[in-house]
């Protein structure tokens, strides 16, 4: 009985194997007959066809543009200076930092009595001069009548000398009376010698008299100036800045209280390389009158300026390289002193260039084109102006030519690629971009939906119309071609 049980479950289990057995060879040939339907999972290798962005090449005039940085400066500023030394004892209100001030407004006083004190004294110095001035000239006028007095009595005694020689020759007159005449004679005309020395002492004096009351006046001057020293006036219009006084404090003299900078007279200086300099002169090497525009960049808003070049360094500086250039602003309206600014500089225009990306020239200055076949076909080309991420090229002989506007490593020579022009580049975004398949992958595809027994009628139904019909979305053929497996 042991015997038996055990036999028929030897052969149950031969069964059972014989069975697995037989389950296994039906799945396998059921999975050689699906592969041998389709074609197998594999499909033939294909060439590799990379999606690339394509420019085309328009010849026109270019303006290049070249861009630096720079400062803005001011190019009238005035140094508050304390001209006289004392105490401040009056501000103005507008005396302070960023404060707007007219031409002529007091700014500030400083403690003026010394300093009247000394042109009190100097106007009574020049009147005392003046005085002394009027007396000169009358003791003149006195020397000048007393001189006349005394000619006169000279000629009086003359003529009683001429007298009495006159009897003398006739025998009336006696010698005694005639020399006596003489010594009176004599007599007045030392006295007319006096009354002359007398006139030229006067004239002197009111010489002395003259230069004493200029020296009391120029005194005067000086004294009135120091007293309009005491006071700080703005000499122009314009704004304050870095304002350092108090009330009550004490100044010396040529100390520095502030600044005034006109906002309406600035300009911008900046450095150019010297490749960049050579593009900015004329035939004659004078610096051309180019248009410049500066804009300070403060977050999402940026204030800009129209200028003009107006001027270079005289030297390139110890330690510097390149030129330094000065633009004057047409409407400096929101720049103040020492913004960093933005600078572009239009260079002279540029006939028969084109513009492209900087990616699409490499560093031999030649340029991937698409050529017969959509493939790739290198083409030189002369590099004219690098501006940012962008290149401006000589369009001389490439009009009309599709070039890779971002080449990659793994473009080259004779790589076939997918031109995406800038028309079809917004629908690739958007996933509506159409491919035109041909026969052989149109096939694939088919046979490769039509053995997918998982897939559901309907889905199955509306992929295949998409592949029958002339252009396929490219996203539909890139996600059947990743469940194919390549």
């Amino acid at each position: 009985m042991r015997f038996l049980r055990r036999s028929l479950t030897g052969l149950l289990l031969t069964a059972l194997t014989v069975g697995l057995l037989a389950m296994a060879i039906q799945t396998i040939v059921s999975a050689v007959r699906v592969s041998m339907a389709d074609g197998g999972n594999t499909r033939p290798p294909r060439e590799r066809v990379f999606a690339v962005r394509v420019a085309e090449i328009r010849p026109e005039t270019v303006t290049p543009v070249t861009e630096t940085f720079g400062a803005i400066r001011s190019r009238r500023t005035l140094e508050l200076r304390a001209a006289a030394a004392g105490e401040v004892v009056w501000l103005s209100d507008a005396f302070e930092e960023g404060a707007a001030v007219t031409e002529g407004a007091v700014l500030a006083r400083i403690d003026d009595r010394d300093a009247q004190g000394r042109r009190d004294t100097a106007g009574a110095d020049v009147a005392e001069a003046e005085a002394e001035l009027r007396d000169a000239e009358r003791a003149l006028d006195l020397a000048k009548g007393e001189l006349q007095a005394a000619e006169g009595q000279a000629d009086l005694r003359a003529r009683a000398l001429a007298r009495q020689r006159d009897l003398q020759t006739r025998g009336v007159g006696t010698d005694a009376l005639v020399e006596e005449a003489e010594l009176t004679a004599s007599s007045a005309n030392q006295a007319v010698l006096s009354r002359r020395q007398a006139v030229a002492e006067a004239e002197a004096r009111i010489d002395f008299g003259r230069i004493a009351l200029d020296r009391a006046r120029i005194a005067l001057a000086e004294a009135e100036r120091r007293v309009a020293d005491t006071e700080i006036h703005a000499g122009f219009s314009g704004r304050l800045a870095e304002v350092d006084v108090a009330l009550g404090g004490l100044v010396s003299a040529g100390e520095t209280l502030g600044q005034l900078i006109d906002p309406n007279a600035v300009e911008a200086e900046f450095r150019v390389s010297a490749g960049q300099y050579a593009r900015l002169v004329d035939a004659d090497g004078r610096l051309t009158d180019a248009s410049v525009t500066m804009s300070l960049d403060v977050g999402d808003i940026g204030i800009v300026a129209q200028g003009r070049l107006i001027r270079e360094s005289a030297a390139v500086g110890e330690g510097q390289t390149g030129r330094l250039l000065f633009a004057r602003l047409d409407a400096p309206a929101g720049f103040r002193p020492g913004d960093f600014v933005t600078i572009r500089i239009e260079e002279p225009p540029v006939p028969g260039a084109a513009i492209l990306p900087a990616a699409a020239l490499d560093a031999g200055g030649s340029l991937l084109a698409i050529g017969e076949d959509s493939r790739l076909v290198p083409v030189p080309a002369r590099l004219l102006r690098r501006q940012g991420d962008r290149v401006v090229i000589d369009a001389t002989g490439l009009e009309g030519r599709e070039v890779v506007a971002e080449r990659s490593p793994f473009l080259g020579a004779g790589i076939k690629v997918r031109p995406v022009r800038p028309g079809t580049e917004a629908r690739a975004q958007a996933g509506d971009e159409l491919i035109e398949l041909d026969e052989e992958r149109r096939a694939r595809l088919v046979a490769f939906i039509e053995a997918n027994d998982r897939m559901p009628a309907d889905a199955k139904e509306r992929v295949l119309a998409q592949l029958r019909q002339p252009m396929v979305p490219a996203q539909t053929i890139n996600r059947i071609e990743a469940r194919m497996g390549g």
